[in-house]
């Protein structure tokens, strides 16, 4: 006689389907009441590494912060690094990071000379310069356009020229004394015979007598020979006066610059490198002075914007690459956009008559180069999925030093008018921020990445649910009502926000450390208030933004739901069938997941082949779904074949399943159909299962309790409630209910069921409604049990192969 079953040893009592929050935890009126956040909560782990990290100052100590989107990385990191500084300038440990200039290289101008100097100097040495270069425009044409030298050059010029005179009157009086003329032209000068004191006619010069001829042709060769001469020392004399104009011109622009570049030398003695540089910027000057000389308007090609000029001065320019002028304490620069630019700096270009000129006041500064003797911080991703960054900034943490160069160079292709600006040594802290999952990968795929990154600074995504987490949670409430202008929240407001951490993490004794989603709820819930012309936020108003929020994501679901109402999806949910069962599983769309039914069915007949997944055959199922089908194997073996082999073959289906199966949540479900196809016991379609299986027959907790529980209640509700109902769950799932008041609801008013077992034997009681049946010391069960039916089906396969292959031996 079938025993029957009381199933309310196994009901969930109505207390444990939900955590409330207890009212005397929140003692205010409402959150204006309180102090807004001063610290972070539910992350010490995290912050004691992050400390830690930024304490030790060694190569390689760079922090790598992982989590979840929403867990505060960048927020905490930002504070903690301002709180770390602060205590470090407490202590007296001053932080003044440097300025660095480009500045023209004289010895190799495609070579940009890059000056460290002190936090300041670099703005103030660059307007000097430009002081120096509009003195030196006003000082050498005035020097060069003064009486003085005007009257000085004029003397060397008049000097030339009578001595010039003198030698030509010399050269013309002995030529007249012996007949003869010189006649300069272009191509040189000739020495011509005189008659009667006119040039005498090649005719006339032919008819000459030989002998006088003869000594005609003497005197002029000796005439020609003064006239090399003399030539020769016209030259000399140009060449002199050449010189001593050089030398008036050269003493003039010593005059003209001496002052200007004296005040510099001075201003800036302290700083070598800086005094190096104006002594060659002083003799470059010495060599261009006739770039001042000239007029502005005689450097300019016509027809070109200013921005296409060439720039004359550039040598006199000064590029402030990294100005820490402004600056209090280590720079802390946050890349959003890490891409090869942003990170190590460009070299732009001006495009000039077809071509393209770069010079060095045209090198830009990156992340890299500003956060110099600071912090920088990144995301793994942003920089990963940016092409080379990798690997540059790997670069930039070995050699300590970064060099502006183009990334068209780096990666093998060609590059016009390439600079090579000098390399910058760096020293600073990388904070980057990520995924586990990509932290391991590097870990192990990347060689070096160990010894880069040698602190890791880990953010949970939940929080002990200790009363201490809970005020402080009111107090984040209160910071984000401050920081988003928000109504505050009264007690019941904050209560809901609280049980909602509680439910996103799936835990009544945790809070969710996902501040993110956390404050777009309390974003969404004072829309809501003010709505409904609200002065407060309440719970309702957090209740209805949870709602909304649903409502706004549930489209599949409820396509989901409407098709099982129809009968397009099949799936009972009252009456009793053997070998089907109603599983749960969850659909993930990302930011939303919901729980559906699923038809599980099971057909067992004789033969040897175990458990058939068809889900398997039919490459719809994943690598765990796999293993869980094959523990089926292990606890069928175990419980019913020690005394008589395990003739069994069982095929196990998803129905309608067109899309893959993965998880082994429903390995449980599996196996009560396959025990009620093989008892031929009717199982009741208005009880859903969830949970995994061992091979002794224990269940195993599953994730995603709410979503199933809440998926099965939805569509039963569509089709009707009828009292009968309920979800089965493991036991230890229990503490992960944070089910929705409705449903709740439901269950306290008798017309929903929740159900919690240990093993296989107490949810097939459930299912059944008859008693599974323990295990006699004869290995035998009690009749009319489950498990009893089970093995004596088994038993029968056992012997009908027997037979089978006993009758097939006599045949053959």
């Amino acid at each position: 006689m079938e025993e029957i079953i009381d199933l309310k040893k196994y009901t969930v009592s109505l207390e444990k389907l939900r955590w409330f929050c207890p009212a005397d935890i929140l003692k205010f009126g409402c959150t204006a009441d309180i102090e807004p956040l001063r610290d972070f909560i539910g992350q010490q782990r995290a912050v004691d590494s992050i400390n830690f990290g930024l304490a030790v100052e060694r190569a390689g100590y760079n922090l790598f912060m992982t989590g979840l989107t929403g867990t505060g990385k960048a927020a905490t990191i930002k504070a903690r690094l301002k709180k770390f500084i602060e205590e470090r300038e407490a202590k007296g440990i001053k932080y003044q990071p440097d300025d660095w200039c480009y500045v023209y290289n004289f010895s190799e101008p495609d070579q940009p000379r890059i000056l460290k100097l002190s936090q300041g100097i670099g703005k103030s040495f660059s307007n000097n310069m430009e002081k120096l270069l509009k003195t030196l425009k006003e000082e050498i044409p005035k020097t060069f356009g003064s009486g003085e030298y005007n009257k000085r050059k004029q003397d060397i010029t008049e000097e030339h020229q009578r001595r010039y005179q003198e030698a030509m009157d010399s050269l013309d009086k002995e030529s007249h004394e012996k007949s003869l003329m010189v006649q300069v032209s272009p191509m040189g000068a000739a020495v011509v015979p005189l008659v009667n004191g006119k040039p005498m006619s090649r005719d006339e010069f032919l008819a000459l007598p030989a002998k006088e001829k003869e000594a005609i042709e003497s005197k002029r060769l000796e005439m020609m020979r003064k006239v090399e001469e003399t030539y020769a020392r016209l030259h000399e004399l140009e060449k002199e006066i050449a010189e001593k104009m050089k030398e008036i011109d050269s003493k003039a622009g010593e005059f003209a610059i001496t002052r200007p570049f004296e005040d510099m030398f001075r201003t800036y003695s302290e700083y070598p490198e800086i005094i190096k540089f104006l002594r060659e910027l002083r003799e470059y000057t010495l060599t261009k002075l006739d770039l001042f000389s000239q007029a502005p308007i005689s450097q300019q090609t016509p027809g070109l914007s200013p921005i296409q000029q060439v720039d004359f001065f550039v040598a006199y320019k000064v590029n402030i690459f990294v100005d820490n002028s402004s600056i209090i304490g280590p720079p802390v620069i946050f890349e959003s956009n890490p891409n090869w630019f942003n990170m190590f700096g460009k070299i732009e270009r001006r495009a000039l008559m077809g071509t393209y000129l770069s010079d060095h006041t045209m090198i830009k500064a990156g992340a890299v180069q500003l956060a110099n003797g600071g912090y920088l911080i990144l995301n793994i991703r942003d920089v990963l999925l940016s092409s080379g960054v990798w690997e540059g900034l790997k670069r930039v943490i070995k050699t300590k030093e970064v060099r502006v160069e183009d990334p068209m160079e780096h990666f093998g292709f060609f590059a016009p008018q390439g600079m090579r600006p000098q390399p910058i040594p760096v020293e600073f802290k990388i904070i980057v921020m990520g995924e586990d999952s990509i932290y391991q990968l590097l870990n192990m795929y990347d060689e070096d990445f160990w010894e880069m990154f040698k602190v890791k600074a880990d953010f949970d995504y939940q929080m002990e649910r200790s009363d201490e987490n809970m005020k402080s949670y009111a107090c984040f409430i209160r910071s984000c009502c401050d920081d988003e202008k928000l109504l505050p929240f009264d007690q019941s407001g904050v209560a809901g926000i609280l049980e909602y951490a509680a439910r996103a993490v799936g835990n009544q004794e945790k809070l969710s450390a996902r501040f993110g989603p956390m404050k777009d709820l309390i974003v969404e819930a004072d829309y809501w208030a003010r709505e409904s012309q609200s002065q407060m936020i309440t719970g309702e108003h957090v209740e209805k933004a949870v709602r909304e929020k649903i409502h706004r994501l549930d489209l599949i679901a409820e396509h989901i739901r409407q098709m099982i109402k129809e009968g397009s999806v099949m799936v009972d949910v009252e009456g009793a069938v053997v070998g089907q069962v109603n599983g749960l599983s969850v659909y993930d769309l990302g930011i939303f997941s919901f729980g559906r039914p699923n038809r599980i069915t099971a057909k067992t007949f004789l033969g040897r082949r175990g458990v058939i997944n068809i889900e398997r055959e039919s490459q719809l199922s994943g690598r765990i779904h796999d293993k869980g089908v094959l523990i089926l194997s292990g606890y069928l073996g175990w419980k019913y074949a020690q005394d008589k082999p395990l003739s069994l073959s069982a095929s196990i289906c998803f129905e309608q399943s067109y899309s893959g199966v993965e998880g082994d949540s429903a390995s449980s479900t599996e196996l009560y159909a396959i025990l009620s196809s093989l008892s031929e016991m009717h199982i009741k379609q208005a009880i859903a299962v969830t949970g995994s299986v061992n091979q002794k027959g224990e269940i195993q907790p599953i994730g995603g309790a709410n979503q199933k529980i809440e998926g099965f209640f939805d569509v039963c509700k569509a089709k009707g409630l009828t009292g009968e109902q309920g979800v089965m769950i493991p036991h230890q799932n229990i503490r992960n209910l944070m089910l929705r008041e409705d449903v709740v609801k439901a269950v306290k008013e008798g017309k929903f069921h929740i159900y919690s077992v240990k093993t296989i034997d107490e949810g097939i009681e459930i299912l059944t409604g008859v008693s599974s049946g323990e295990r006699r010391a004869d290995g035998s069960y009690p009749e009319g049990t489950v498990n009893y039916l089970v093995d004596k089906r088994l038993r029968e396969y056992a012997e009908r192969l027997r037979v089978y292959h006993a009758h097939a031996s006599e045949e053959v």
